[in-house]
């Protein structure tokens, strides 16, 4: 009798886990151009040496789709959607260790990228890795897509998609990210907000002054700072007319599954070190704004000296970043166009947009059958039931390459509710890594299971 996929994946455990440390040794940050052949080679040689499949580097307008398709004599089809790109490390000086040398302590290894996202690309690489070793031949056809621009918008995996619809097509998704609440408890995710991501920003006089001019030279800080509490009120609700016209509400089904959604606002706030939320909000109005309401953000404000000491500055330009999470019926075009009229008839036609990026909101509905099967394997190897989020307050790419081509979509995976995305000391716990590994792989067994008795095939391969 041969080997089960769980004594595989325990042989393998240094193995793999060595693959992580190596790749998150790798400086990729799109952002800053850093790192990003050394991924490219990394991935290839992962490739080449291991999964023992050909990769592709798909050529687009930025950085390239690294894309494999494993394939099987089935007639069904599996995609996984990762990216190889992480966020920058700054502010280093609040790491604990060096960022791009992973550090295993306390059941964690801490590294920039390694919850976002090369722990759950290396775990998902590993799965297949494993069931090739239990039998060459995959149960179903299997393609990998990972990006290298999601930290910075995914503003080419667009063109991507639509260049190569043959490649991209399969019968269900599994989503890049995945995390652990507070109480342990596994999220499966069903879809994403979208976002646009703008930055204004104010002019001057053609140079700093000195601040004793403020008296008769405006100043651009204040003209900015004037234009964003146009925004949105201390209530915070979007001020800009139309914002919320084509929002699309939640369905009863929905709001069901909402009321079922875990979320432990004590724990939250205790670890966030808050007294409470947005307006006091509490129980499902918390929820729902957090899930299916719109937002509009303030990233950052830059302007004038901010160094150690004082400095009498009249500054000469002043910006801001601002994200606005958008949800299903929510165009972020349409509500690009809305905050230009907004600001002219406020008069801030002086006031600069810049954007930086816009991506549409996405969700699966839930009697999809690569959301049956997920929510099957996470119920089967947890101790607890999965928390099922039907709309995550983050945001990807999802629409772009998944529902847009009419292809279901699903999140889970390697993180935690305190893993740090994006943030000093970003970390995975070790039995999670190798949890996902097993669930992935008991996934692509089961999912193929489920198509084959239903009997529907999609032409994807």
């Amino acid at each position: 009798m041969g080997k089960s996929i769980n004594e595989i994946i325990n042989e393998n455990r240094d193995l793999y886990k060595q693959w992580l440390i190596d790749f998150c040794a790798v400086p990729s940050v799109a952002a800053q151009n850093r790192g990003m052949e050394e991924s490219k080679k990394f991935l290839q040689h992962l490739f080449d040496t291991y999964i023992k499949e050909e990769v592709e580097f798909i050529e687009t307008s930025g950085y390239p789709v690294a894309y494999s398709h494993i394939k099987s004599d089935s007639p069904y089809t599996i995609s996984f959607y990762n990216h190889y790109d992480v966020q920058p490390e700054d502010p280093i000086e609040l790491w604990n260790s060096p960022p791009f040398e992973a550090t295993e302590k306390d059941g964690k290894i801490y590294a920039r990228g390694i919850a976002d996202n090369k722990g759950n690309l290396i775990a998902r690489l590993a799965a297949v890795h494993a069931l090739k070793q239990q039998n060459p031949y995959l149960p179903l056809n299997v393609k990998f897509i990972f990006e290298g621009e999601e930290e910075i918008g995914s503003i080419h995996l667009s063109e991507f998609a639509e260049n190569h619809t043959d490649k991209i097509q399969s019968d269900g998704n599994v989503w890049e990210f995945g995390y652990r609440d507070v109480d342990g408890r596994l999220q499966v995710s069903l879809g994403v907000k979208g976002m646009l991501y703008v930055e204004l920003s104010a002019e001057g006089a053609n140079t700093d002054l000195h601040s004793a001019n403020a008296s008769i030279i405006e100043s651009p800080a204040w003209r900015l700072l004037f234009a964003l509490t146009s925004l949105k009120d201390q209530n915070d609700k979007v001020l800009i007319p139309g914002f919320y016209d084509d929002v699309i509400e939640p369905t009863d089904e929905e709001i069901e599954f909402l009321s079922q959604y875990l979320f432990d606002e004590e724990a939250n706030k205790e670890h966030l070190g808050i007294s409470q939320f947005v307006n006091n909000l509490t129980g499902l109005s918390l929820k729902k704004k957090h899930l299916f309401e719109p937002t509009c953000n303030i990233c950052g404000i830059n302007s004038g000296y901010t160094g150690e000491g004082s400095k009498t500055v009249l500054p000469n330009h002043a910006f801001a970043k601002l994200d606005f999470r958008l949800v299903p019926g929510q165009d972020s075009e349409r509500i690009l166009k809305l905050l230009r009229e907004h600001l002219d008839n406020q008069g801030f036609q002086d006031i600069k947009i810049k954007e930086m990026s816009g991506v549409q909101a996405a969700r699966t509905h839930p009697t999809e059958t690569i959301v049956e099967a997920v929510i099957e394997t996470v119920t089967e190897s947890e101790e607890m039931s999965p928390n099922i989020v039907p709309n995550t307050p983050g945001t990807g790419p999802m629409y772009d390459l998944c529902q847009r081509f009419g292809i279901p979509s699903v999140s889970f995976g390697v993180g935690h509710y305190a893993s740090n995305n994006h943030a000093p000391n970003e970390n995975i716990r070790v039995q999670d890594f190798y949890k996902h590994i097993e669930q992935v792989a008991d996934l692509i067994v089961r999912f193929e299971k489920k198509l084959a008795s239903k009997g529907v095939v999609k032409s994807c391969n």
